[in-house]
Protein backbone atom coordinates (compact mmCIF):
# COMPACT_ATOMS: atom_id res chain seq x y z
CA UNK A 1 0.00 0.00 0.00
CA UNK A 2 2.84 2.33 1.11
CA UNK A 3 4.00 2.09 -2.75
CA UNK A 4 0.86 2.90 -4.35
CA UNK A 5 0.14 6.13 -2.36
CA UNK A 6 0.49 9.21 -4.38
CA UNK A 7 1.97 12.59 -4.04
CA UNK A 8 -1.61 13.92 -3.36
CA UNK A 9 -2.02 11.48 -0.87
CA UNK A 10 1.08 11.93 0.74
CA UNK A 11 0.79 15.52 1.04
CA UNK A 12 -3.32 15.07 2.65
CA UNK A 13 -2.08 12.98 5.11
CA UNK A 14 0.70 15.19 6.52
CA UNK A 15 -1.40 17.69 6.71
CA UNK A 16 -4.20 15.46 8.68
CA UNK A 17 -1.46 14.35 11.01
CA UNK A 18 -0.48 17.70 11.66
CA UNK A 19 -3.74 19.26 12.29
CA UNK A 20 -4.45 16.08 14.39
CA UNK A 21 -1.87 16.69 16.42
CA UNK A 22 -2.78 20.73 16.59
CA UNK A 23 -6.48 20.02 17.59
CA UNK A 24 -6.11 17.38 20.17
CA UNK A 25 -3.91 19.91 22.30
CA UNK A 26 -5.73 22.73 22.15
CA UNK A 27 -6.50 23.87 18.79
CA UNK A 28 -9.67 22.24 18.53
CA UNK A 29 -11.61 21.41 14.75
CA UNK A 30 -8.47 21.98 12.60
CA UNK A 31 -8.47 17.98 11.97
CA UNK A 32 -12.36 18.87 10.36
CA UNK A 33 -10.86 21.29 7.73
CA UNK A 34 -8.72 18.05 6.37
CA UNK A 35 -11.43 14.99 6.81
CA UNK A 36 -13.24 15.81 3.86
CA UNK A 37 -9.75 15.82 1.38
CA UNK A 38 -8.73 12.41 3.65
CA UNK A 39 -12.05 11.13 2.10
CA UNK A 40 -11.33 12.52 -1.06
CA UNK A 41 -8.03 11.23 -1.00
CA UNK A 42 -9.12 7.55 0.21
CA UNK A 43 -12.55 7.03 0.54
CA UNK A 44 -15.07 8.54 2.59
CA UNK A 45 -15.22 4.93 4.58
CA UNK A 46 -11.71 3.81 4.26
CA UNK A 47 -10.44 7.16 5.62
CA UNK A 48 -11.79 6.63 8.99
CA UNK A 49 -9.71 3.98 9.41
CA UNK A 50 -6.05 5.47 8.50
CA UNK A 51 -7.82 8.17 10.49
CA UNK A 52 -8.60 6.57 13.78
CA UNK A 53 -5.24 5.13 14.51
CA UNK A 54 -3.45 8.77 14.42
CA UNK A 55 -6.37 9.88 16.09
CA UNK A 56 -5.62 7.79 19.16
CA UNK A 57 -1.69 8.17 19.07
CA UNK A 58 -2.85 12.19 19.47
CA UNK A 59 -5.37 11.54 22.51
CA UNK A 60 -2.44 9.87 24.12
CA UNK A 61 0.00 12.99 24.02
CA UNK A 62 -3.10 15.11 25.08
CA UNK A 63 -3.87 13.08 27.57
CA UNK A 64 -0.50 13.01 29.06
CA UNK A 65 -0.23 16.50 29.44
CA UNK A 66 -3.40 17.37 30.40
CA UNK A 67 -4.00 14.67 32.26
CA UNK A 68 -5.27 16.29 35.34
CA UNK A 69 -7.14 18.88 33.64
CA UNK A 70 -11.23 17.13 33.14
CA UNK A 71 -14.34 16.72 34.65
CA UNK A 72 -15.02 13.08 34.52
CA UNK A 73 -18.92 13.45 35.27
CA UNK A 74 -19.47 14.81 32.08
CA UNK A 75 -17.23 11.83 30.21
CA UNK A 76 -19.40 9.49 32.06
CA UNK A 77 -22.64 11.19 30.73
CA UNK A 78 -21.71 10.93 27.65
CA UNK A 79 -20.30 7.20 27.25
CA UNK A 80 -23.48 5.27 27.40
CA UNK A 81 -25.02 6.74 24.60
CA UNK A 82 -21.45 7.52 22.80
CA UNK A 83 -21.81 3.72 22.20
CA UNK A 84 -24.75 3.20 21.26
CA UNK A 85 -24.09 5.48 18.74
CA UNK A 86 -21.02 3.47 16.93
CA UNK A 87 -24.15 0.43 16.37
CA UNK A 88 -26.24 3.18 15.16
CA UNK A 89 -23.87 4.26 12.67
CA UNK A 90 -23.06 0.48 12.03
CA UNK A 91 -26.66 0.18 10.92
CA UNK A 92 -26.71 3.13 8.70
CA UNK A 93 -23.69 1.84 6.85
CA UNK A 94 -25.72 -1.17 5.75
CA UNK A 95 -28.50 0.55 4.43
CA UNK A 96 -26.18 3.82 3.18
CA UNK A 97 -23.92 3.36 -0.02
CA UNK A 98 -20.26 4.34 0.57
CA UNK A 99 -20.16 7.65 -1.69
CA UNK A 100 -23.34 8.92 0.29
CA UNK A 101 -21.37 8.84 3.37
CA UNK A 102 -19.81 12.07 3.24
CA UNK A 103 -22.84 13.97 2.79
CA UNK A 104 -24.47 12.31 5.73
CA UNK A 105 -21.37 13.57 7.82
CA UNK A 106 -22.05 17.17 6.61
CA UNK A 107 -25.92 17.01 7.55
CA UNK A 108 -25.56 15.17 10.95
CA UNK A 109 -22.29 17.98 11.55
CA UNK A 110 -25.09 20.88 10.38
CA UNK A 111 -27.52 19.69 12.99
CA UNK A 112 -24.55 20.31 15.52
CA UNK A 113 -24.27 23.64 14.37
CA UNK A 114 -27.88 24.41 14.38
CA UNK A 115 -27.76 24.05 18.25
CA UNK A 116 -24.60 25.36 18.65
CA UNK A 117 -25.62 28.92 16.82
CA UNK A 118 -29.48 28.61 19.48
CA UNK A 119 -26.89 28.00 22.23
CA UNK A 120 -25.19 31.07 21.33
CA UNK A 121 -27.91 33.38 20.95
CA UNK A 122 -30.82 31.77 23.85
CA UNK A 123 -27.82 30.37 26.05
CA UNK A 124 -28.43 32.14 29.45
CA UNK A 125 -31.81 30.98 28.89
CA UNK A 126 -31.03 27.72 27.90
CA UNK A 127 -32.39 25.13 30.47
CA UNK A 128 -31.88 21.87 28.65
CA UNK A 129 -28.74 21.04 29.41
CA UNK A 130 -30.24 20.19 32.83
CA UNK A 131 -32.70 17.29 31.49
CA UNK A 132 -30.82 13.55 31.40
CA UNK A 133 -31.61 13.82 27.68
CA UNK A 134 -29.64 16.24 27.03
CA UNK A 135 -26.30 14.64 27.53
CA UNK A 136 -27.84 11.47 25.99
CA UNK A 137 -28.64 12.91 22.88
CA UNK A 138 -25.59 14.19 22.61
CA UNK A 139 -23.24 11.24 23.29
CA UNK A 140 -25.61 9.53 20.57
CA UNK A 141 -25.06 12.13 18.19
CA UNK A 142 -21.46 12.05 19.04
CA UNK A 143 -20.40 8.72 18.77
CA UNK A 144 -22.33 7.95 15.82
CA UNK A 145 -20.37 10.82 13.61
CA UNK A 146 -17.33 9.86 15.45
CA UNK A 147 -17.59 6.24 13.83
CA UNK A 148 -18.95 7.60 10.79
CA UNK A 149 -16.49 9.66 9.85
CA UNK A 150 -14.19 10.56 13.39
CA UNK A 151 -16.23 13.85 12.71
CA UNK A 152 -17.58 14.15 16.36
CA UNK A 153 -15.04 17.25 17.07
CA UNK A 154 -18.06 19.75 16.40
CA UNK A 155 -20.68 17.26 18.76
CA UNK A 156 -18.64 18.10 21.63
CA UNK A 157 -17.88 21.29 21.28
CA UNK A 158 -21.96 22.50 20.88
CA UNK A 159 -21.89 20.49 23.74
CA UNK A 160 -19.18 21.88 26.35
CA UNK A 161 -19.75 25.70 24.88
CA UNK A 162 -23.43 25.09 25.98
CA UNK A 163 -21.93 23.90 29.51
CA UNK A 164 -20.11 26.92 29.43
CA UNK A 165 -17.19 25.24 29.92
CA UNK A 166 -13.78 27.43 30.97
CA UNK A 167 -10.52 26.61 28.16
CA UNK A 168 -8.48 24.15 30.09
CA UNK A 169 -10.97 22.36 31.71
CA UNK A 170 -13.10 21.75 27.83
CA UNK A 171 -9.58 20.56 26.34
CA UNK A 172 -8.74 18.42 29.64
CA UNK A 173 -12.54 16.55 28.78
CA UNK A 174 -12.07 16.30 25.20
CA UNK A 175 -8.89 14.51 25.51
CA UNK A 176 -10.20 11.79 27.95
CA UNK A 177 -13.46 11.02 25.90
CA UNK A 178 -11.68 10.80 23.09
CA UNK A 179 -9.36 8.74 24.19
CA UNK A 180 -11.74 6.17 25.31
CA UNK A 181 -14.21 6.81 22.54
CA UNK A 182 -11.54 6.14 19.99
CA UNK A 183 -10.06 3.04 21.50
CA UNK A 184 -13.28 1.30 21.79
CA UNK A 185 -13.80 1.69 17.77
CA UNK A 186 -11.01 0.45 17.14
CA UNK A 187 -12.19 -3.21 17.34
CA UNK A 188 -15.16 -2.54 15.71
CA UNK A 189 -13.27 -0.88 12.82
CA UNK A 190 -10.71 -3.79 12.60
CA UNK A 191 -13.14 -6.44 12.91
CA UNK A 192 -16.94 -4.75 11.63
CA UNK A 193 -15.76 -2.56 8.81
CA UNK A 194 -12.00 -4.25 7.86
CA UNK A 195 -10.65 -0.86 7.32
CA UNK A 196 -7.61 -0.94 9.82
CA UNK A 197 -5.04 -3.30 8.65
CA UNK A 198 -1.41 -3.82 8.64
CA UNK A 199 -0.68 -1.28 5.79
CA UNK A 200 -2.60 0.97 7.15
CA UNK A 201 -0.68 1.19 10.32
CA UNK A 202 2.41 0.97 8.80
CA UNK A 203 1.24 4.76 7.29
CA UNK A 204 0.19 5.60 10.67
CA UNK A 205 3.81 5.20 12.33
CA UNK A 206 5.21 7.01 9.53
CA UNK A 207 3.00 10.16 10.66
CA UNK A 208 3.64 9.41 14.39
CA UNK A 209 6.79 12.40 14.18
CA UNK A 210 4.41 14.62 11.98
CA UNK A 211 1.43 14.19 14.86
CA UNK A 212 4.00 14.89 17.81
CA UNK A 213 4.86 18.36 16.23
CA UNK A 214 1.35 19.15 15.77
CA UNK A 215 0.87 18.23 19.22
CA UNK A 216 3.55 20.79 20.48
CA UNK A 217 2.60 23.48 18.31
CA UNK A 218 -1.19 22.92 19.69
CA UNK A 219 0.50 23.06 23.43
CA UNK A 220 2.32 26.65 22.24
CA UNK A 221 -0.73 28.47 20.40
CA UNK A 222 -3.72 27.27 23.03
CA UNK A 223 -1.55 29.25 25.72
CA UNK A 224 -1.79 32.89 23.46
CA UNK A 225 -5.76 32.73 23.06
CA UNK A 226 -8.09 34.45 25.61
CA UNK A 227 -11.16 32.45 26.84
CA UNK A 228 -13.30 34.49 24.28
CA UNK A 229 -11.13 33.87 21.21
CA UNK A 230 -11.07 30.31 22.37
CA UNK A 231 -14.71 30.38 21.78
CA UNK A 232 -15.21 32.01 18.60
CA UNK A 233 -12.33 30.24 16.99
CA UNK A 234 -14.26 26.68 17.83
CA UNK A 235 -17.38 28.25 16.35
CA UNK A 236 -15.84 29.53 13.07
CA UNK A 237 -13.66 25.90 12.70
CA UNK A 238 -17.36 24.60 13.04
CA UNK A 239 -18.74 26.42 10.59
CA UNK A 240 -16.28 26.32 8.02
CA UNK A 241 -16.37 22.18 8.44
CA UNK A 242 -19.94 21.86 7.62
CA UNK A 243 -20.22 23.69 4.70
CA UNK A 244 -17.13 22.18 3.48
CA UNK A 245 -18.35 18.53 3.85
CA UNK A 246 -21.97 19.82 2.48
CA UNK A 247 -20.73 21.77 -1.02
CA UNK A 248 -17.60 19.38 -1.43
Amino acid sequence: MIDSINLFQWAILSLTALCIGMSKTGVQGMMLLVVPYMAMAFGAKESTGVILPMLCMADIIAVAYYKRIADWKVVIKLLPTAILGFFVAILVDKLIPANEFRQLMGWTLALALVVMIWSEVFGKENRWMKKWWYSAIFGLLGGFTTMIGNAAGPVLSVYLLSMRKDKMEYIGINAWFFLVVNLLKVPLQVFVWDNITWHTLLLNLFMLPVIGIGAWLGIRIIRMFPEMAFRRFIQIVTILSVVMMMVG
